[in-house]
């Protein structure tokens, strides 16, 4: 482990308050990522419903990513100074804001309102993000990547709750479709508030003779940090892009919305099902594998999606894009962890999310355009560059590090 400094005794000081920090942690992520999930299934219709110019059908969407990457460092820093319980509280109060501000924009049938709306949901997925960087603080060295997978499990539940509740929701405030969905949000976030005071992490323990640990730019170089940020960075930004113009891809292709919402659900069951498994993975194959594997399952995504437009393709496909997202992107989580020590986390976090969801940022601007202006197959072509950088990446570091290891 190269730079990895981090402390071996769990932060909450007992393993039983670090399994309690995690449970909480978990069903706190099935909240927030049913929330999501309801989003996803929903908001391109949405967005095209309320649009004049259906080109703009994702930009609500494009609206929301950018202020998650815009939110993601002042969310980091906040929680480093106020402690994460109080800090995931504040994301949540702005879930209970903008999704009460989406369900008026539908009833104003406002598209401008309801893209500042998704902005405000974009703050609030930037806080609760950090879920899984606060179960490996929660939780021992060699337990971290378990805890991490552990969390993202939690969404799962979500994979089912979410395009369940978006369905039956859908219709809840007729005629103003959609607008129920919405409601479902400001519940769910409110559930998750109660659940966030049982969180107990202290806030990191400061250097002796205070400061923030080493500089930025000494951190970002190191080959593990970099490797790292591109395997979150391109497994996130290709999920998105292709994700997200999937129902409308589905629906244009004659299909009705109960099969978009059919399979937005095992594009999440393919993203956390995994986590049952992938701290094993990491700690039994390594890490750098594990990442590798996940960019050639992308690969097949893009494969399966070019062969054809029927609803199998649809779904297969994004069940292998959720698995490959699932790899990439815890990989990438327990990578950083090795490039960070405990005063310097938050700093680095705040750079890495703030990266990654600059590149969904990107995808979701692009995939609406894309999907309008070129087409299906244009979208699933640009997954392949970024999974061959990916790979090359991490295949690198790993060569690197087996040459480095006594013979």
């Amino acid at each position: 482990m190269s730079a990895t400094v981090a402390a071996s005794a769990p932060a909450g000081g007992q393993p039983g308050a670090a399994r309690r920090n995690v449970l909480v942690l978990a069903t706190c992520q099935a909240l927030s990522m049913s929330g999501q999930s309801i989003v996803l299934t929903v908001a391109a219709l949405a967005g095209h419903m309320l649009a004049a110019d259906k080109s703009l059908a994702t930009l609500p969407l494009a609206a929301q990513f950018t202020a998650t990457m815009l939110s993601t460092i002042p969310a980091s820093l906040l929680m480093g100074r106020i402690g994460r319980r109080a800090g995931f509280t504040v994301g949540q109060t702005f879930g209970v804001t903008g999704a009460v501000l989406a369900a008026f924009a539908i009833y104003q049938a406002s598209f401008v309102v309801f893209a500042i709306a998704a902005a405000l949901l974009g703050v609030h997925n930037a806080f609760w993000q950090y879920y899984r960087f606060a179960a490996a603080e929660a939780t021992s060295e060699e337990m971290r990547s378990r805890a991490i997978s552990y969390v993202l499990t939690g969404g799962l539940v979500a994979a089912f709750i979410g395009p369940m509740l978006a369905r039956a929701t859908r219709d809840w405030l007729t005629p103003f479709t959609f607008a129920g969905s919405y409601a479902a949000i400001v519940g769910l976030s409110f559930l998750t508030i109660l659940l966030l005071q049982f969180v107990r992490i202290p806030l990191p323990s400061k250097p002796k003779g205070g400061g923030s640990g080493r500089p930025l730019p000494e951190i970002v170089r190191q080959p593990a940090f970099v490797v790292a940020v591109l395997a979150a960075m391109f497994g996130y930004g290709t999920m998105t892009l292709v994700m997200t113009a999937t129902p409308l891809a589905i629906i244009a292709c004659g299909l009705p919305f109960n099969d978009a919402a059919f399979v937005i659900q095992w594009h999440l069951v393919g993203m956390f099902a995994p986590g049952f498994v992938t701290g094993h993975l990491i700690r039994r194959f390594g890490v750098l594998t594990v990442i590798m594997v996940g960019t050639l399952l992308n690969a097949l995504c893009m494969a399966i999606n070019l062969a054809g437009v029927n609803l199998v393709n649809f779904w297969l496909a994004l069940l292998l894009l959720g698995v490959g997202w699932n790899f990439m992107f815890i990989g990438g989580t327990t990578l950083l962890t090795e490039a960070a020590r405990p005063e310097e986390r938050a700093k680095v976090q705040a750079t890495n999310d703030f990266m990654v969801f600059t590149m969904v940022a990107l995808a979701s601007f692009s995939s609406g355009a894309l999907q309008h202006l070129v087409g299906w197959q244009a979208v699933n072509a640009a997954v392949a560059l970024p999974m061959l950088v990916a790979f090359a990446a991490a295949a690198w570091l790993l060569r690197v590090r087996r040459r480095a290891q006594p013979a």
